[in-house]
């Protein structure tokens, strides 16, 4: 049967004029924003593929919710419609609304984190392993070897490597190891997703040492889509019950709505222990607001709940990914090398192989993100080097071996012809790498230094 295109199952209904920029005005932009995009003012922007964080276009339904917020200091109504279309689609019984995810990570982390634990999982999130580390705990990378290959086709980079937990196992004790913090749809490895069948794995190999498993489901509705599409058993299966199964097999779960449930705002933590959620009442009040709104307004809540719904369409998801694999599949007949197989919610630029005349220790990736807005107005991030950080006891850099930059697409924003555009300037970017110099930063934030540090070119 032939390939057929496939085509948004929305219409547009209202849009946003944008800003054209010359190139002097974007080389201009870019020095003064220290060669960092997320320093770049977003008027500046033509295509914003920066992250695909509380920047998608909610429905009509959702901007219909905004106005039912039920903005009451405690008890909101929204709230529990919430937590009833959380547990609903979800699986889980207690919600903690936070502010976004990090609120849930800050929390969960310093409930079940002691000094000297260690908290595997499959690849790091930035945001993830600060506040591991902040709780006095250790990241330790479980993933499967194939993550880190730019150039493997395995279709689940995410799974988990046995051999790796075990031998943290015989390291340190399972005393030692709090929980597995699973993510769905990894970002950092590209948006790989992991199988069913090795999430069931992990979840035996929990309940066999007594660890709890934690569902990093930013991206879960992403990952069932590539589940439906690749794994055995489940091409029958809607991506909303592939949804559930996945939430079902773990024990608690931190939610940044912004992606996956298409609000501007929000995220939470969710649990199925009634004595976690005691604990995590306790904590909200303390770093986000009262536990039936955390950092939420009845607003959001609402919008969050039906953006839930929508989520998990099969016609949404189909959507979503075809978009993704339209850019990957110019960016490959073009021959630019990317992460494969394509990922979930972004295309990543393998930096290391676009600029191999500069060596990791001089941020390749952060300057081609930088070139990339130069070139064309369009927006992207590094993640590499610079997103990795430093190792807080040898002040070191961490030497990933993905160097990236992420093209990532907001949902229901871009249109094929933005994707177009896209990869034509990927292609004039490198076609002139070889002009592309080094940098070095001017200034280095401690923590999370690609949200805010500065840079400038090696002469």
């Amino acid at each position: 049967m032939r390939k057929r295109s496939w085509a948004e199952p929305y219409k547009i209904k209202m849009v946003e004029l944008l800003k054209m920029t010359t190139q002097a005005e974007r080389e201009h932009a870019i020095v003064e924003a220290g060669y960092n995009t997320f320093l770049l003012k977003s008027e500046d922007v033509y295509i914003d593929l920066l992250t695909d964080s509380g920047v998608g276009a909610m429905s009509d339904r959702q901007w219909a919710g905004i106005m039912m917020g039920d903005e009451s200091y405690a008890g909101s109504r929204n709230f529990y419609h919430m937590r009833d279309t959380i547990e609903e689609y979800y699986s889980y019984k207690f919600t903690v609304p936070t502010h976004q995810g990090r609120g849930a990570e800050n929390i969960l982390s310093q409930i079940l984190i002691k000094d000297g634990d260690y908290v595997p999982g499959n690849m790091y999130f930035t945001t993830t392993r600060l506040h591991q580390e902040l709780a006095g705990g250790t990241f330790v990378d479980v993933i499967i070897d194939e993550a880190h290959d730019a150039e493997s086709e395995h279709p689940f980079k995410g799974n988990v490597d046995f051999d790796k937990l075990n031998q943290l196992v015989e390291k340190v004790g399972a005393e030692k190891i709090p929980y597995i913090c699973i993510a769905t749809c990894v970002n950092m490895a590209g948006g790989q997703p992991i199988s069913m069948e090795n999430m069931g794995a992990v979840r035996t190999w929990c309940d066999l040492h007594n660890i709890l498993l934690v569902h990093d489901m930013t991206r879960v509705a992403e990952n069932a889509f590539f589940i439906q599409q690749r794994e055995a058993g489940y091409e029958n299966k809607t991506v909303k019950e592939i949804v559930y199964e996945i939430c079902a097999l773990t024990d608690a779960a931190t939610m940044s709505s912004k992606k996956d449930a298409m609000v501007n705002i929000g995220g939470f933590l969710a649990m199925n222990d009634e004595s976690l959620y005691e604990k995590s009442c306790e904590l909200v009040v303390v770093y986000e607001g009262l536990h039936t709104y955390g950092g939420m307004a009845g607003r959001d809540m609402e919008a969050l709940a039906i953006g839930i719904k929508e989520s998990v369409q099969d016609d949404h998801m189909r959507a979503r990914i075809g978009q993704i694999a339209y850019l990957g599949e110019r960016l490959e007949r073009n021959g630019v090398p990317i992460v494969k197989p394509y990922g979930g919610h972004a295309i990543f630029l393998d930096a290391r192989a676009m600029l191999s005349h500069i060596p990791q220790e001089q941020y390749p990736a952060q300057a081609l993100a930088a070139a990339l807005y130069v070139e064309s107005g369009i927006r992207a991030m590094e993640r590499g080097v610079v997103s990795a950080g430093r190792n807080k006891l040898t002040g070191e850099n961490y030497m990933p071996k993905l160097e990236l930059v992420r093209l990532t697409i907001p949902r229901r924003v871009y249109t094929q012809a933005h994707m177009d555009v896209t990869a034509e300037s990927v292609v004039e970017v490198m076609e002139n790498a070889a002009s592309l110099k080094g940098l070095r930063f001017t200034y280095e934030p401690q923590v999370l230094r690609f949200f805010q540090g500065r840079f400038e070119p090696l002469s």
